[in-house]
């Protein structure tokens, strides 16, 4: 019964003492079986692991076998790259000798500008002394004008002696700030040579100011002598603007009482704008002599725009009246060449001396 009855050997084993330890086997059993399942998914976990490994061994050697290629070429590039090195060092010194041979060759055209710039600024001392000498003629030839005009006004213009003595203490006035302006442009030509002695000191470093400096101060010498012809001409238009009205009244007396000529101020109202471009009045000098019509302009300065002014008055006259005047006559004392060679092309004549 032991043999072939299990329950009845359980109940023999649990009286005496064994069913706890065939329990325990069973249990263990159990556990064994569960260790064994455990070991053969193990072993399948190692063929695996060992299928990979191998598999990682053989891209690891791949790779080695791809890294020993690229460092035989990164070894292969890096003699190609001493080689061209070596080959940019050779052109390196080669370019340095070239540099060597162009900065040579530089201060030779250094020195050669040097020389040519002096030989501007010793030019440009001897324009300026030609400019101050034509300068010192004008002024001369304005006072001689000027002595000249006030001899023919002594005579001529006895009732305007009070106009006649602040027009002197105007033109001294502008004579004394004329002669200002001179020593302002002197002390400022000084300094222009101060500061281009300096530059010529420093001409290795400061080459291109230099040449700035060169034509600013060209520009400042050229601006002078304008101010300079400003300021004579602004002298010499106040003069014609105070004195123009009084010159023509002395015109007007001296033709009628020595050569018979009836002078009168012809005035109209131009109401289409053909002279000035707006409607204005308009008015001109007419002289009359045997039955010939002058018309007569009178100016202490004409310029090419005031031709053309005259040539739209005598038009214009022309139209009102209905007579063409048979001369047209403009007197001033000082006509710009543009606008004399302008008269001469539209018939006007143009007396510079009464």
């Amino acid at each position: 019964m032991l043999k072939e009855d299990e329950e009845f050997r359980y109940t023999v084993a649990g009286l005496i003492g064994l069913d706890e330890v065939l329990k325990r086997f069973d249990r263990y059993d159990d556990l064994f079986a569960k260790v064994l399942r455990r070991m053969e998914k193990h072993s399948e976990e190692i063929v695996k692991l060992r299928k990979e490994m191998v598999a990682g061994f053989r891209r690891h050697d791949e790779l080695l076998a791809k890294h020993s290629e690229e460092i035989t070429k990164l070894r292969e590039d890096m003699v190609k790259g001493f080689a061209k090195h070596d080959e940019l060092l050779a052109k390196h010194s080669e370019e340095i000798t070239r540099l060597r041979e162009d900065m040579v060759k530089g201060f030779a055209k250094h020195d050669e500008l040097l020389a040519k710039h002096s030989e501007e600024i010793t030019r440009l001392r001897e324009d300026m002394v030609k400019g101050f000498a034509k300068h010192d003629e004008e002024i001369v030839r304005l006072r001689e004008d000027m002595s000249k005009g006030f001899a023919r006004h002594d005579e001529l213009l006895v009732k305007h002696s009070e106009e006649i003595i602040r027009l002197r203490e105007d033109m001294v006035a502008g004579f004394r700030r004329h002669d200002e302006e001179i020593s302002k442009l002197r002390e400022d030509m000084v300094k222009g040579f101060a500061r281009h002695d300096e530059l010529l000191a420093r001409h290795s470093e400061v080459l291109a100011k230099h040449s700035e400096e060169l034509v600013r101060l060209r520009e400042d010498l050229m601006r002078g002598f304008e101010l300079v012809e400003k300021r004579v001409s602004a002298v010499g238009a106040r003069w014609g603007l105070m004195a123009e009205e009084a010159f023509r009244e002395g015109l007007r007396g001296v033709l009628e009482r020595d050569f018979g000529v009836r002078v009168e101020r012809w005035r109209a109202f131009d109401d289409e704008g053909v002279v000035y471009g707006r409607p204005s009045d308009v008015e001109v000098d007419v002289a009359v002599s045997d039955g010939r019509v002058l018309l007569v302009e009178v100016s202490s300065h004409v310029r090419r725009s005031d031709i053309s002014l005259f040539k739209r008055k005598a038009a214009f006259y022309e139209r009102r009246c209905g007579r063409v005047p048979d001369r047209l006559v403009v007197v001033t004392p000082y006509a710009d060449q543009d606008a004399v060679e302008l008269a001469a092309a539209l018939g006007i004549e143009v007396h510079t001396r009464v």
